[in-house]
């Protein structure tokens, strides 16, 4: 994989295949959010692997645009100690999601995140301790449109660098 080629080419998908991941697949994604930077490398965060479609079903209600977890092969919710304590923890988390994302579309693998707005139904649901928080979670599968992953990306939507670049102080 390029990497420029991944970060320009990379997509969220929410529409999956009815068919599981490969054990090897799921084992690549989950490595590759393990081996994310962080802070001190304090690697603030624990991920739980989520394969079991009533409860990937349950998930997808506790986000309001969380619906794709319902279909995906597998879920990732990244578990994190409390974010309010340091900044850098949800930034260590969104670090670890986005390896782990660019690792599965390298495997033709789609995925998207999932703001997960209630994340003490959540807790209930996954039965994760108490000194862990839930913010986000993962969707993963291969795409119901294999082209997805190859397709060019549309010609409009990103802002152009310069309107939101500035060089050494605001505004120049």
């Amino acid at each position: 994989m390029q990497v420029e080629e991944a970060i320009r080419m990379k997509r969220a998908v929410r529409v999956f295949q009815d068919k599981r991941l490969k054990e090897e697949h799921v084992r690549a994604i989950l490595n590759a959010g393990r081996r994310a930077q962080s802070a001190k490398n304090q690697q603030p965060w624990q991920f739980l692997a989520i394969d079991d479609p009533k409860i990937l079903a349950d998930l997808s209600e506790l986000g309001t645009y969380a619906g794709h977890l319902a279909g995906a092969a597998l879920g990732v919710a990244i578990l994190t100690p409390d974010p309010a304590q340091r900044w850098s923890i949800m930034f260590d988390a969104g670090q670890a999601a986005a390896y782990m994302q660019l690792a599965a579309w390298d495997l033709g693998i789609g995925s998207c995140p999932a703001t997960i707005y209630q994340p003490e139904d959540a807790r209930e649901l996954l039965g994760f301790p108490e000194e862990w928080h839930i913010r986000v979670a993962l969707s993963f599968g291969y795409p119901d449109d294999e082209e997805e992953l190859t397709q060019a990306p549309a010609s409009g939507g990103r802002k152009e660098l310069d309107a939101l670049t500035h060089w050494n102080r605001w505004g120049s």
